[in-house]
């Protein structure tokens, strides 16, 4: 069989089952009469260089202090965030860049998020990129995830992915790599809603890298074991 993003999804589905994210809390949300979407979006933010778990951490303390918006978190004090945000690590980077991005779309949007995502998807995508700290996955993820806007995000699991089964054709860089992921399962699920595909097949790779894939792999139980030209590289594992 050779490995197509088509058959990727399709078997990391049947074996690991939906993931539904991104995870929030939305009883909060409704509790508070806050914007879920902001949530995503320090989300994005604080799980760069970190596991989720530590994310979770900083979140439930955001929750805790109710700063779990873009005014809030203009309004407040940098230091109490860095301390609020610590278990993420490199909590001074990363409530540099809260601020940052909340400054922007209170002044630029009057907090309304539903103006920011309702722009052209490469426009609304060059903003972020132009604020300090968001790189092209944090970005699309905010895009996907909050936004709920198609386009494929691309990370280190999808990187190594792609070069140790391989993924044929899938190129090397993030730009490359998203266009062939775009590009091929735009033309294979025709009829499927394609942002939440983009949603679960991201989900789906980062299991996969969490569960077998990992840098030092664990190859025996994985469902490409049969596939992966860097499994059969280890036999006997």
């Amino acid at each position: 069989m050779v490995v197509i993003p088509e058959k990727l999804y399709e078997n990391l589905l049947n074996h690991f089952g939906k993931q539904e994210w991104w995870p929030v809390d939305y009883q909060y949300h409704k509790k508070n009469r806050s914007d879920p979407r902001f949530e995503i979006m320090i989300g994005a933010i604080l799980t760069q260089n970190t596991a989720w778990d530590n994310v979770e951490k900083a979140l439930t303390n955001l929750k805790t202090n109710k700063i779990l918006t873009i005014n809030r978190i203009v309004d407040e004090n940098i230091e109490n965030i860095r301390t609020m945000i610590q278990p993420s690590g490199f909590f001074n980077q990363k409530a540099q860049r809260l601020k940052i991005l909340a400054s922007y779309l209170h002044d630029e949007y009057n907090d309304n998020l539903d103006k920011f995502f309702e722009k052209d998807l490469q426009m609304t995508r060059q903003e972020l990129l132009s604020l300090n700290g968001i790189g092209p996955e944090t970005a699309d993820s905010m895009l996907l995830y909050a936004g709920n806007i198609p386009i494929f995000v691309v990370d280190a699991y999808t990187k190594r992915i792609c070069k140790r089964l391989p993924i044929k054709n899938s190129g090397k860089t993030y730009e490359e790599i998203q266009s062939f992921f775009e590009n091929e399962l735009q033309s294979r699920f025709p009829e499927m809603d394609i942002v939440e595909l983009y949603k679960e097949l991201h989900a789906l790779i980062v299991r996969l890298a969490k569960t077998y894939c990992r840098e030092k792999p664990y190859c025996e139980k994985c469902p490409f074991k049969n596939n992966c030209e860097f499994a059969l590289s280890q036999k006997p594992f």
